[in-house]
């Protein structure tokens, strides 16, 4: 009863705006300390939980063994660290990948969780991570953290299953230093359909209550457009984008995107992207995943107009109540960036729950993986696949031995 009792301490990295750490607060975690290194975002963040609550840390350079004597902390004293580290997109691979400097941010991560030694953590990142550098970068990752001494978990999640209105992907890693085994909450409502649009997650539920007038003080201000921008907007049905219009509307950089695509055969990654553009939302499924080119692509289901501010929130999960500090296209950056508040709860409550198992006898390890809800794995998704049950037999083999 008192172990039940007892107050969650985390540390929130790479805090954001705080979307991750409203969720964990709001399932009773404290988040003592949380650091940032986007002005605007630590602005954000002091302002919805207190004065001096995020400070600006450069993760990349900083010494957490310093940052550790700060808060007075001893090694395995907190529960939790949550956030995770961009994934940087580009990296070495094998015994190079720990003294590449490129790697900064999630050597750092690494140093975090050595030094402050959580029981648990909680990393997110964007679904790229998976087969960054050929899947090696997220070998690496877990092979560090169970070097470290944790057993880890990963799963690619869909959060419309978790009553986020959005078809948002995202890797989870959940990792426990007690041997403590984690399950995954189930999802609130399986997605179905093609691509998973299938959901009562819907962005209507989510937005409707704010057609009908401006709320400045929430960053709700719906802005009329006038010109060919307008009759784009006008052209598209729901569900319809760019590639719909008849070619005189098609913006220019979408044309030529298109024809490079076409004519030459260039990776996407080198294209700048598959060609998007204008994107008409559908009310009856969940929003298309909010980034910070949410403004100026999508437009509004039945209105023609863009999304406001306070509509990409509240896809995102975020009350009304939380306020966002900076530009326009600073606070677009944090609300795309964010964890869903919403989800983060979700998490918080299953690692709470999971807590109360018995710890397991086995040694760090990899223990569970699911990379894709999907039924067929692209090559490069295959690959990782491949490295990951290669990693995990290894582990089950050691285990087996030693034991």
């Amino acid at each position: 009863m008192e172990k039940q009792q007892k107050r969650w301490r985390a540390i929130s990295l790479f805090a954001g705006a705080g979307g991750c750490s409203l969720g964990f607060k709001n399932a009773g975690v404290d988040i003592i300390a949380a650091f940032e290194n986007a002005e605007p975002a630590i602005n954000t963040y002091n302002m919805n939980f207190g004065p001096g609550q995020c400070r600006k840390v450069d993760l990349g350079i900083c010494d957490f063994g310093e940052l550790q004597k700060e808060l007075g902390l001893y090694r395995g004293e907190i529960d939790l660290i949550i956030g995770g580290p961009p994934c940087q997109g580009f990296t070495t691979a094998g015994n190079r990948f720990w003294n590449d400097p490129r790697n900064k941010l999630i050597q750092n991560y690494a140093q975090a969780l050595e030094i402050f030694y959580p029981r648990w953590f909680m990393m997110e990142n964007v679904e790229g991570i998976l087969t960054t550098a050929k899947g090696n970068y997220i070998v690496e990752c877990i092979k560090k953290m169970i070097e470290i001494g944790y057993t880890v978990n990963l799963k690619k999640v869909y959060m419309q299953e978790y009553a986020v209105p959005q078809r948002r992907k995202r890797v989870i890693i959940v990792g426990n230093r007690e041997g403590k085994d984690f399950n995954f909450p189930n999802p609130i409502e399986y997605a179905s359909g093609c691509i998973y649009k299938n959901s009562s997650f819907t962005l209507k539920e989510a937005i409707k209550d704010l057609e009908m007038c401006d709320i400045p003080e929430i960053d709700h201000i719906r802005k009329k457009e006038d010109g060919i921008q307008l009759e784009r907007m006008m052209a598209l049905k729901q569900g319809q984008s760019m590639k719909d219009l008849p070619e005189y509307l098609q913006h220019e950089s979408f044309k030529r995107r298109s024809s490079r695509r076409v004519c030459d055969g260039m990776p996407s990654e080198k294209r700048g992207g598959a060609p998007s553009g204008l994107k008409r939302l559908v009310y009856s499924e969940p929003s298309l995943t909010i980034t910070s080119a949410a403004l100026s692509e999508f437009v509004h289901p039945i209105q023609n107009r863009n999304l406001t501010l306070r509509e990409c929130a509240r896809i995102q999960t975020f009350p009304d109540s939380f306020k966002f500090c900076g530009t326009e296209a600073q606070k677009i950056l944090q609300i795309g960036n964010a964890i869903p508040p919403v989800f983060a709860e979700i998490m918080a409550k299953q690692i709470k729950l999971c807590d109360s198992n018995l710890p397991g006898e086995t040694i760090p390890s990899l223990k569970k993986f699911d990379v894709t809800k999907s039924s067929a794995m692209s090559p490069a998704l295959k690959r990782t696949y491949a490295m990951l049950n290669e990693l995990q037999a290894k582990e089950y083999e050691q285990t087996k031995m030693e034991g």
